[in-house]
């Protein structure tokens, strides 16, 4: 079976809970052909028109400039790591209520008609990922999970809703560690009983290799 982790933060371990999560949950994996896809290691440019213009120039068999072979390149490097997956984790922190912006590259990269959906006759979308499993790890300092909070929230629900709604991969497992920041006395205690669920979660999934 093969993994690809989808590791989005590149702040060191000691500083970042998610980047903790992520070393947490390659560390207790086993049995499996693991893939690190790090978003900010890769050359990933930004999606605009420099993309359009590629398509178009590729239909007519014309030169590509740098940067648009740059980012059919990075774009297909995207894809080619998701199919060839069976399992896709995704380690990530809440930023400024949101994802990582890398991580939203590679979600644009992979959100593509005739690739991650597609439209019926009817005009109705069509997952394509239905063969795919992905887990969720994501750490946010705030407490969103409360009621109040929640709708504020558009990491984990954006990934779940893209992930899910619109690809179609069964999601099958979702550690949050979070409220680390906002109540600083019991960060040690909230982060460690968060790894431990991370660990958990590893274990699973390489229990579900065998």
């Amino acid at each position: 079976m093969n993994i690809l982790v989808v590791k989005a933060n590149n702040r060191p371990s000691a500083e970042a809970i998610s980047s903790r999560m992520y070393d947490t949950f390659m560390a207790n994996l086993e049995g499996a052909n693991v893939t690190t896809y790090d978003v900010f290691a890769e050359d990933m440019p930004f999606i605009g028109q420099d993309l359009f213009n590629a398509f178009g120039k590729l239909s007519e068999g014309l030169e590509l400039t740098e940067l648009e072979a740059r980012l059919i390149a990075a774009k297909q490097k995207a894809m080619d790591a998701i199919t060839a997956a069976d399992v896709v984790v995704f380690a990530f922190p809440l930023w400024n209520l949101t994802i990582p912006a890398p991580l939203q590259v590679f979600i644009d990269y992979i959100y593509q008609a005739g690739f991650s959906f597609k439209y019926d006759e009817n005009g109705q979308a069509v997952q394509l990922l239905t063969d795919k499993k992905a887990v969720i790890l994501n750490a946010r300092g705030g407490i969103y999970s409360a009621p109040e909070a929640a709708p504020m929230e558009m990491a984990v629900n954006y990934m779940k809703n893209v992930l899910g709604g619109v690809f179609g991969m069964q999601i099958v497992d979702e550690v949050i560690i979070e409220g680390h920041n906002a109540m600083p006395a019991q960060a040690d205690a909230i982060v460690a009983e968060g790894l431990e669920k991370v660990k958990a979660a590893a274990t699973k999934l390489s229990k579900q290799l065998v």
